[in-house]
């Protein structure tokens, strides 16, 4: 018995100084999301599979965007890993600034990603990120203030309906907010709710001559009826909230309603994190009446890797340990159903353990209903919902956002915001050639 341990001793110790001459330590930029923070605490779990450790860079959502760009454009190489979405990835494929993950194991199950992210994170059929978890958008409301309002929400309601509701449940002496939505400057904050919005209302970023449209009608009326009913029933300093900021707002029971991330479900209902956590609904973004087009999203935080880093192989085993179906269990196993990242597996929504979360079915159904390929009700030239698959979109959205958060915070009209809106367009558009 002694030689066979002492033998399993040795083998051990052969094992682990193999791992070390053969460990990286990966160097990891992602969004200060929850899902992204509960990854950071489960690491240890990679580490003792690959050997490998993690340095996490966590950022805030615009400052992710701009560091990561940066460095990917210029070839810093600060980065083993980035945490990039849908609007990133294709771009970046084509330009040769990401490691194509074409080879990842027959035991990751490419093919079990949903089609919706697979395709959003692919260029000419080849995957360039890797879901962590998919999104899109959707209601997330009181039950207790909606009943106590008089009203019913329908699972799939109309902005009219949305705004008298916010009305009913707005009590400012109670300091409950009837709704919250991003008015955060940044394409991908404040820029993502108003293009759905605008979306719903039928209006569009371009027409099919990439001519800028801020200067019909259907903008006006997009921004105008978002800026009124927030006005009316949205919480002070509304200009300057984004996720995480409404996030916090819902959690403490100051918002009867918030239309934002379907991954955000899982964090409402958080009874550790969430004071109303047994007092959620849930039902399908909105659209105007008269309008098919709702004003949801689709979405995902995806890990890619720089071309170019010297740790291609080490950042190809963390991608298949955070995007797995085993990292899924290891959540599940840890925090329960609930709190695993959503979105991304086909294989999760047909598990009857993640069937019985209340959110699980109305975010699947969300995220089918989001198309990229025809974001609004006329035809455009470009892919994508709350955003335009093209390298100029994130510089000229992020200037307009900057003007449509001064309308909310009462620095200027629509008209004053639209007009601005339409002459950086039209410039930015007409220097790049369109």
């Amino acid at each position: 018995m002694k030689l066979t341990v002492n033998a399993l001793l040795g083998a051990t110790a052969l094992c682990t100084a193999f791992s070390a001459a053969n460990a990286e330590t990966l160097t990891i930029a992602t969004v200060n999301n929850g899902d992204m923070i509960r990854m950071q605490g489960l690491t240890d779990d990679f580490t003792a599979k690959t050997g490998h450790t993690v340095e996490w860079v966590t950022l805030e959502e615009n400052v992710l965007r701009q560091r990561v760009t940066t460095d990917i454009s210029t070839k810093g190489g600060q980065f083993d890993l980035m945490t990039i979405g849908m609007y990133e990835t294709p771009i970046w494929g084509a330009n040769g600034w990401l490691v194509p993950l074409n080879d990842l194991s027959a035991e990751y199950n490419v093919d079990d990603l949903l089609p919706a992210m697979r395709n959003g994170l692919s260029h000419d059929g080849t995957l360039y990120a890797a879901p962590f978890y998919g999104e899109s958008s959707m209601i997330m409301y009181r039950t207790d203030l909606m009943e106590k309002a008089g009203l019913e929400m329908p699972k799939a309601p109309t902005w009219q309906f949305i705004r008298e509701a916010a009305a009913a449940m707005t009590d400012r002496a109670a300091d409950i907010n009837g709704i919250c939505l991003r008015g955060k400057a940044g394409w991908g904050e404040g820029g993502a709710i108003i293009t759905v919005t605008a979306n719903s209302f039928g209006a569009r970023w371009f027409d099919e001559e990439w001519n800028a449209q801020f200067d019909q009608p259907e903008w006006k009326e997009a921004l105008t009826f978002f800026s009124g009913m927030m006005g009316e029933s949205g919480p002070a300093g509304y200009a300057t909230n984004g996720f995480n900021e409404n996030l916090s707002l819902f959690q403490q029971g100051k918002c009867g309603m918030w239309i934002d991330a379907t991954v955000a479900a899982s964090f409402v209902t958080n009874p550790n994190d969430s004071t109303v956590a047994d007092k959620v609904g849930f039902a399908l973004a909105p659209n105007s009446e008269g309008v098919e087009k709702r004003a949801n999203w689709l979405w995902a935080w995806a890990l890619g890797i720089p071309a170019g880093t010297q740790k291609e192989a080490a950042a190809k085993q963390f991608i298949e340990w955070a995007t797995s179906t085993s990292y899924i269990e290891l959540v599940a196993a840890k925090e329960g159903w609930a709190n695993v990242p959503p979105g991304a597996r086909t294989s999760l929504y047909e598990n009857p353990n993640y069937q019985a979360v209340p959110f699980a079915q109305m975010t699947l159904d969300s995220i089918l209903a989001a198309d990229p390929n025809n974001p609004t009700v006329k035809p455009v030239p470009y892919v994508g919902i709350q955003f335009a698959a093209i390298p100029e979109f994130a510089g000229i959205a992020t200037e307009v956002s900057q003007e449509f958060s001064a309308v909310y915070a009462g620095q200027q009209t629509v008209d004053e915001a639209l007009a601005k809106a339409q002459a950086l367009t039209t410039d930015a558009m007409e220097a790049a050639g369109y």
